[in-house]
C-alpha cells in the first residue's frame, strides 16, 4: 500500500486504538493535520505544546491507553518536553510525536533543527528519530508497546517532515501488533513474597503511581495486606495520607510495589528499625493478587491511620466577610463530586494540599511525584474528553492557574465542560510559607501576585466565569457553574493558609 508517511502514521495510531491527537500546529506536522481526520482521529488543538503533553498524560492515566501528543519541531518540541517529566514521574503511558527537520538537511542548518531525541531522552522511557519511511510503521508499533510495557511511561518519537511527506510502500499494522505481553516472572519470586507477607505481623505495601491506578482497595481486598498509595512529592507528609507515617513506622515488612526507596520515603528513614524491605514490580504483584495473603486486624489499624483527619477541621470556618478558608471551599466542592463517575483533579501548592486531603471522588488525578504544578487545567480537558458525561472538577491555586489559563479557550472550542475552582490568595503561597518558616515574616518577599479576577478572564475567553469574595456566595456560584453548559472557572478569594498538618 502506497501512502504518505503522515497517512501511515495516522492509520497506525488508529489501529492501536487512538481516538484523539493532542496537538499544536507547526510547519513540520501539517501533513499530519491533513491525514489524521481521514484515519478517524480528532485533532484537539491546544494553545501551548506542554498542554498537549499534559492532556496525553491525563488520558494515559485515566484510560490505561497511551495518550498521543503531536507537536512541531524545534521550539514546539522544546515546549512539549517540559511536560514529560511530570508524566515520567507518574508512570503515565503516552507518546510524544515531534516533527523534525528533513533527514537530508540535518547538520546543514535546517529550519528549527535540534537534537530532539537527545533533548527528550532523560525524560522518557525511550526516545529516537525515525531514520526512513520504511521504518516509520515499525517505529510507531515499537514506541506504543514501549510506553505500555512493564512500568508504563512516556516515549518520544521525532519524525522528519520529509518522511511524513514521502509516499511509502508499506503494510499497515493490525491491532494485535500493538499488544504487550507481561514480563515472565519466576514462581519462586511470588512464593517468597507471599511467605514473607504471611509471616509478618504488620506488613504494608507501598504502591507507586501505576500500581495505584489498579485501585488500592482492590489490591487490599485481593492480597489481604494494607496498601499505601504514594504519588505525592511530599511523601509521607502528604496530607491525604492522614497518620500513615505512624503506621509505616510500625510495619515489620514493607513491599515496594513499583515504588523506589527514594526521597519521598526519605531514602528509608521513615521506616522503623529492623523493617524488612522487599521490591516487587507490577508483574509480581499481579500474580500475588491471584494468590492472596491472609488478612489481619492490622489492616484495619493501618486503614484507620490513613483515613484520620483532625476533628478540629470540622470546626474551622471562614472568618466573617474576609477571605474564604480552603476547607469551606472543599466542603462546597465536594457536593459537585457526589456522583458515581466523578473526576477530581488537584494541582500542587498549599491550596491543592487541602483539596487532596479532603476531596473524594471515584477518579482522582494529582500532579504527581515530579512536584510540578500547572497541569490541572489540561488534565481536566482530557478527563472530560475521556468521560464526557462525568462531572469533572479541577482545584488549583492562582499561581498554578497562570501556567495554562489559555487552555480554557481550548475547552470552550471543544465543549469540554469541566469546572475549575481557583483558590486566589494573590500569592505563591507554598514558597511564601517556606519563607515564613525559614527566614521570618520580615524577609518574606518576592512571592506576591495580584488579586486578579480570573473569573472575568474566563468569561472573556468564552467560558462561564465568576469571582467570589465571600463564603456565602460560593455555593450559589458553583451551582450556576454546574448548569452553565460550558466550561466554568470560579475564582475564590482565599486565606493564605499553610498546607494541612496532623
Amino acid at each position: 500500500m502506497k501512502l504518505r508517511g503522515a497517512d501511515l502514521l495516522s492509520r497506525a495510531l488508529a489501529a492501536a486504538g487512538t481516538r484523539h491527537l493532542f496537538t499544536l500546529s507547526g510547519n513540520h506536522v501539517m501533513t499530519v493535520f491533513d491525514a489524521a481526520p481521514d484515519a478517524g482521529l480528532s485533532l484537539i488543538h491546544v494553545r501551548h505544546e506542554a498542554a498537549a503533553v499534559h492532556m496525553a498524560d491525563a488520558w494515559g492515566r485515566l484510560t490505561g491507553e497511551p495518550g498521543v501528543a503531536v507537536v512541531t519541531g524545534g521550539p514546539g518540541h522544546a515546549n512539549a518536553v517540559s511536560a514529560l517529566y511530570t508524566a515520567l514521574a507518574s508512570e503515565s503511558p503516552l507518546l510524544l510525536i515531534s516533527g523534525h527537520a528533513p533527514l537530508d538537511e540535518v547538520g546543514k542548518g535546517a529550519f528549527q533543527e535540534m537534537r530532539q531525541a537527545e533533548v527528550a531522552a532523560p525524560l522518557c522511557k525511550a526516545s529516537w528519530t525515525v531514520q526512513s519511511g520504511e521504518a516509520l510503521v515499525s517505529d510507531i508499533v515499537r514506541a506504543w508497546r514501549e510506553a505500555r510495557y512493564g512500568t508504563p511511561g512516556p516515549v518520544h518519537l521525532s519524525i522528519p517532515n520529509d518522511v511524513l511527506d514521502a509516499v511509502i510502500d508499506c503494510s499497515l499494522p493490525a491491532a494485535s501488533d500493538f499488544e504487550v505481553r507481561a514480563p515472565v516472572v519466576g514462581e519462586h519470586a511470588v512464593s517468597d513474597l507471599r511467605d514473607a507477607l504471611a509471616k509478618a505481623k504488620r506488613p504494608l505495601i507501598i504502591a507507586g503511581p501505576s500500581m495505584m491506578r489498579r485501585g488500592i482497595e482492590r489490591l487490599e481486598d485481593a492480597i489481604g495486606v494494607p496498601v499505601i498509595g504514594m504519588q505525592s512529592p511530599r511523601g509521607m507528609s502528604d496530607p491525604s495520607l492522614g497518620r500513615g507515617a505512624a503506621a509505616l513506622k510500625k510495619a515489620d515488612v514493607v513491599v515496594l510495589a513499583g515504588k523506589r526507596l527514594d526521597f519521598s520515603l526519605n531514602f528509608g528513614k521513615v521506616l522503623g528499625a529492623g523493617c524488612r524491605v522487599i521490591e516487587a514490580g507490577p508483574e509480581i504483584m499481579a500474580l500475588l493478587e491471584a494468590k492472596g495473603v491472609a488478612g489481619s486486624a492490622w489492616r484495619d489499624e493501618a486503614r484507620a491511620a490513613l483515613a484520620y483527619r483532625p476533628p478540629e477541621w470540622q470546626r474551622i470556618r471562614s472568618k466573617g466577610d474576609g477571605p474564604v478558608h480552603a476547607l469551606d471551599v472543599c466542603r462546597a466542592a465536594q457536593k459537585l463530586l457526589d456522583s458515581p463517575d466523578a473526576v477530581v483533579i488537584c494541582d500542587g501548592g498549599e491550596f491543592g494540599q487541602w483539596a487532596q486531603a479532603t476531596l473524594r471522588a471515584p477518579r482522582r488525578l494529582i500532579s504527581g511525584p515530579a512536584g510540578a504544578i500547572g497541569p490541572s487545567i489540561p488534565f481536566a480537558a482530557a478527563a472530560k474528553l475521556a468521560f464526557p458525561r462525568a462531572p469533572v472538577l479541577a482545584v488549583l491555586g492562582d499561581g498554578t492557574f497562570g501556567f495554562h489559563m489559555a487552555e480554557l479557550d481550548t475547552a470552550v472550542r471543544y465543549g469540554l465542560n469541566y469546572i475549575a475552582i481557583v483558590g486566589n490568595d494573590a500569592m505563591w503561597n507554598a514558597e511564601y510559607q517556606i519563607q515564613l518558616r525559614e527566614y521570618g515574616a520580615e524577609r518574606a518577599r518576592g512571592c506576591e501576585l495580584r488579586p486578579s479576577r480570573y473569573g472575568a478572564l474566563a468569561a472573556a475567553l468564552g467560558a462561564h466565569g465568576e469571582d467570589v469574595f465571600h463564603v456565602r456566595d460560593l455555593e450559589p456560584a458553583l451551582a450556576r457553574a454546574a448548569i452553565a453548559g460550558k466550561p466554568a472557572c470560579i475564582s475564590v478569594a482565599i486565606e493564605r493558609a499553610p498546607a494541612p498538618k496532623y
